[in-house]
Order: C-alpha cells, then structure tokens, then sequence
C-alpha cells in the first residue's frame, strides 16, 4: 500500500504540472495547438513525449494504486487519530471511487480510445449539468453542486493555506529545508486549487440560476475565465504556477505522507 500510495502522489503530481504547463501557454496567447488545460490535455501533452505511451500506462498504473491505497484506507481506517472515523472512511471511499474512474480514463488511452481520458472537461460539464437540469429540480440539484464545490474550494484552500496538510505527513522525517518546502508548496499549490475549484462551482451556480448549460465550466474554461479578467494573463499565469506548485507538493506527498 505504501508504494501504491506513493507511485499514485507522483502521478498526480506530473498531471498537474503538465496541466500547468498548458494553462501558462494559454495564458500568454500560445493556443494554436487547441489544447485543453485539464486531464485530457495532460494525457494529450505526456503522449506526444518520447516514450509517452509507456508513460501513460505508468500514469495509469499508477493512479490504480493509489484507488487501492483510499480503499484500504476507507475499509481498514487511515494513520492518525481521526483516521477510523466514519467521516474519514466515507472521504477516502469517494476519492476511491474517484481515482478509479481516473485510473481507468487513463488505461483506456493508452490501450488507445483516444476518446476516454482526453475528452474535453467542459464538454462533459456541460453535457452532465444539461441532463441534470432537466430532471424535476433538476436546478436545484446542480445549484446545491454548485454551492458544495465552492465550500469544497475554500476549505481546501482554507485548510492549505493553515498548513493542515502536516499533519499526514511525516515530519519527523523531515529536515528543517524539507518542511520549508513543501510548506510553501502545500501552501501556494493548495491556495490555487481551491480557489480554481471555487470559481467553478460559482459558474454551476450561475448555470443553475439562469438553467444554461453552457455557463457550467469544467477546469479548461474555469482557467481560461481568469484570462478574460483586468490583468487577466498574468493572472491566468499565477494560478497556473499555483497548480504546477500543487504538483510539487503532490510529489512531496510521495517521499514523505505517512501511509
């Protein structure tokens, strides 16, 4: 579990780099390749590499294991002493089925369904959002979502900015230069993944208010609205290091979570 768990860190960390990497192009007006700042994109960047196929079976492995990691963390309870709560085993069985779901997008491309981990966010958004919408209180349902992931965002960010992040960590381990740095990582990388994560449940919820689909944002169109603001390419920029910071905290969560 320690080596899936931690193959698993490593991977999402290189995901969110080279989703990073894409945001910064975006950002500063290289987009003539059309290539989305999300997983899909990411998947898209790491093929193009040399060895890319092999990387992405890897990738995908990877994130496998790190799926088996939450599940024995959600049936046998996790390090710590909240680690057995029922809150705490319900969390890690959803990132469970989360990391599946990843896991398996990611499998299905490199076996080569280039449709399955490199569709578009925002398409998918939009296509979820409109089915919702049409249900019976179908509004509703999604402005909830909505207001749920924008709590979600600035609890995440909240808690990364407080530095919560040390305490799975095994800082014991750590030198005084090691906890430094992934400080400021865990930090600055959680910082800008909460509020990405924010600013996408406030366009569910407009979608919700004014029924529209299409103002529901996946993480693509969520990054490109920073860009369309005063400052808006620079500011675009800042997040995008924000989430290649992410990355780095992500691969120090490989050396050094306790598991």
């Amino acid at each position: 579990m320690a080596v899936a768990a931690r193959a698993g860190f490593a991977a999402r960390g290189l995901i969110y780099v080279l989703v990073s990497v894409i945001a910064l192009q975006i950002a500063f007006g290289d987009d003539s390749g059309g290539q989305q700042a999300d997983r899909g994109g990411a998947l898209g960047e790491l093929a193009g590499k040399p060895f890319g196929s092999v990387m992405l079976w890897i990738v995908g492995i990877a994130l496998a294991g790190m799926a088996l990691w939450r599940l024995s963390e959600a049936v046998f309870g996790a390090p710590g002493q909240n680690g057995t709560k029922l809150t705490k085993r319900a969390s890690n069985a959803g990132r469970f089925v989360f990391y599946v779901f990843v896991s398996y997008s990611v499998l299905s491309y490199a076996a080569g369904d280039r449709g399955s981990g490199s569709g578009s966010s925002d398409r998918k958004t939009d296509d979820v959002t409109a089915l919702i919408l049409k249900w019976p209180a179908g509004q509703w349902l999604v402005g909830t979502a909505g207001v749920v992931v924008v709590i979600a965002g600035l609890w995440i960010a909240v808690q990364a900015v407080r530095k919560k992040f040390r305490d799975e960590l095994r800082t014991s381990a750590m030198s005084r230069r090691a906890q430094q740095f992934t400080d400021f990582f865990g930090v600055t990388g959680g910082a800008a993944r909460g509020i990405v994560f924010a600013v996408a449940g406030v366009f569910a919820l407009i979608a919700a208010v004014q029924h529209q689909p299409g103002k529901a944002k996946g993480m693509d169109d969520t990054l490109r609205s920073f860009r369309d603001l005063p400052a808006g390419p620079w500011l675009l920029a800042l997040i995008a290091l924000g989430l290649a910071a992410f990355g780095v905290f992500s691969w120090c969560n490989a050396r050094w979570r306790e598991v």
